[in-house]
């Protein structure tokens, strides 16, 4: 990705070196997740959905796959026969006992290893370290006057959300936690969020 402030320049090589360093440290925990994701449903062994990035640019998010294979249409089922699912459905965008999901699927969900991949979206330049969570067009609507706030930076692999509830907070929390985040961004709020990050990935706080 080009353009942007000399500044924002900076700090999205940083990220991008950093993440190279990253990736080939864990290169060990791919392989096995990998490895796992296509001994229990075969491939695809990742997913790639398209979600807003920094100025209104797509790009294709990356995470390891946690769904079968025809989740599209286990969730139209779900969906027509329950009333439940249509309002969760409707108010969060996900359901939290969600059918589609495999039993490594669950784990990895709950460790945060399906998000690994995008350490390469970050590689690329799609993605820092920390920033908004990544959102897809349709979810962008509903950030109403936030939507500037969200399309001013990169979305992260961590960020404010994450560390302050995550899956127990309601969606306009979402968005609020991301608009925070935006108007306070700064070097040292963003090693804090990474240091809350761990402690949340060790606790799994929030995590279903």
């Amino acid at each position: 990705m080009s353009g942007g402030s000399p500044i924002d320049l900076a700090y999205t090589a940083l990220n991008r070196v950093l993440a190279a360093i990253v990736i080939l440290l864990l290169s060990p925990v791919f392989t096995y997740v990998a490895f796992r994701v296509w001994r229990e449903d075969g491939a695809p062994l990742t997913f790639g959905h398209y979600r807003v990035g920094r100025r209104g640019e797509l790009f294709r998010c990356l995470k390891f796959r946690t769904m079968v294979r025809n989740s599209a249409e286990v969730l139209d089922v779900v969906l027509r026969d329950s009333e439940a699912a249509r309002e969760e459905w409707a108010r969060d965008q996900k359901l939290r006992d969600d059918p589609r999901v495999t039993p490594i699927g669950r784990i990895l969900r709950k460790t945060s290893l399906d998000e690994l991949p995008q350490l390469f979206n970050v590689l690329r330049g799609d993605m820092h370290f920390v920033g908004p969570r990544p959102v897809t067009v349709e979810e962008l609507s509903r950030y109403g006057a936030s939507k500037r706030h969200y399309l001013s930076v990169r979305p992260g692999l961590t960020g404010l959300w994450q560390v302050s509830g995550r899956n127990n907070t309601t969606y306009g929390e979402r968005v609020e936690y991301d608009s925070q985040y935006v108007e306070s961004r700064n070097p040292i709020f963003d090693s804090w969020i990474v240091l809350r990050t761990v402690k949340v990935l060790l606790t799994r706080d929030g995590a279903h």
